[in-house]
């Protein structure tokens, strides 16, 4: 498993990374699904305080038990549960910040977070305070790194001119090209993109016929998605997938350091190693899918 460096820093993660999100909260199984990617050569591991009420964080520590110095774990914050869990509200404040981090840091069972990323962001908010809790964190040492997951061209331009952020967290896939419009910026100020979604919901892995919508998606109809992939697959040989073209056209851009991709289990763990691992794209193939996919713009939050 090859590995690239995270922005500026002296971090390098696995070019696939296992997003913890999917893992639920059968801890064994999960903890199985981890061991095997460490096992693969996975390093990364990204969670969040948001998932599972902080159960995924919790399963993450336990699996990464004794094997910290193997692993970068990066994890969120912002979203805050109430007190009754059944809905979050958006609370990037130092106060909120400074106490959730002790609390990942808890369910984590970790003296330090590698890479701590900001959930979200508004134009709203109170960047300053936020950049500030963030550096206070590194000075600590219960930070290494942080950065943000974020969509929002306002918010990011905000952090990458005003911060010391090392990635961004966008959902980014051949169906999904917008954040393709900030890769110059990235690489300007040696900013990381993490790479989520990457086989868009299923639809660019073997399964996709079961996975077409009549809501289509992203800008793409039902129809415009069927026939974007039959043209995608089109350019394959018999030693690629459209699998492997998912990954491997995403991890194509330099900007990109590592794909936080979703397993539910050691299955799915396995088929997103094996599709990594396939017969590489090469440049024709790479500028062909530039030419068969959409490349648009973010037109909110500008």
């Amino acid at each position: 498993m090859k590995k690239r460096k995270l922005g500026s820093t002296l971090l390098e993660i696995s070019e696939i990374g296992l997003g913890c999100m999917s893992l639920g909260t059968e801890e064994n199984e999960a903890i199985s699904t981890i061991h095997a990617a460490i096992d693969a050569g996975i390093n990364y591991f990204d969670t969040a305080d948001l998932y599972d009420f902080g159960k995924n964080e919790e399963i993450v520590g336990k699996a990464l038990k004794g094997r910290r110095d193997q692993v970068v774990i990066a994890t969120k914050v912002g979203n805050r549960w109430n007190n009754s869990n059944d809905k979050w509200d958006w609370d990037p404040s130092r106060a909120y910040i400074k106490e959730a981090v002790k609390d990942s840091l808890r369910r984590l069972n970790t003296d330090y977070i590698d890479y701590y990323q900001l959930h979200g962001g508004t134009i709203e908010d109170q960047y300053e305070e936020t950049i500030f809790t963030f550096d206070e964190l590194i000075k600590e040492g219960l930070i290494r790194h942080y950065g943000i997951s974020s969509i929002r061209p306002n918010v990011i331009n905000r952090f990458v001119n005003h911060s010391s952020i090392q990635g961004v967290m966008m959902q980014y896939n051949v169906l999904e090209r917008r954040p393709e419009e900030f890769f110059p910026l990235f690489e300007k100020h040696t900013i990381s993109v993490i790479a989520r979604g990457s086989v868009a919901k299923g639809l660019l892995t073997s399964k996709w016929e079961k996975k077409l919508s009549n809501k289509g998606y992203m800008s793409y109809s039902e129809q415009e998605c069927n026939d974007t992939i039959h043209k995608l697959l089109g350019l394959l040989d018999e030693k690629q997938s459209l699998h492997s073209l998912a990954l491997q056209y995403v991890l194509s851009h330099k900007a990109v350091s590592s794909l936080a991709v979703g397993a539910r289990n050691k299955e799915q763990l396995l088929d997103n190693i094996n599709a990594y691992f396939a017969k590489p794209l090469n440049s024709q193939q790479i500028a062909q899918i530039k030419e068969i996919s959409l490349l648009t713009k973010y037109e909110e939050h500008r």
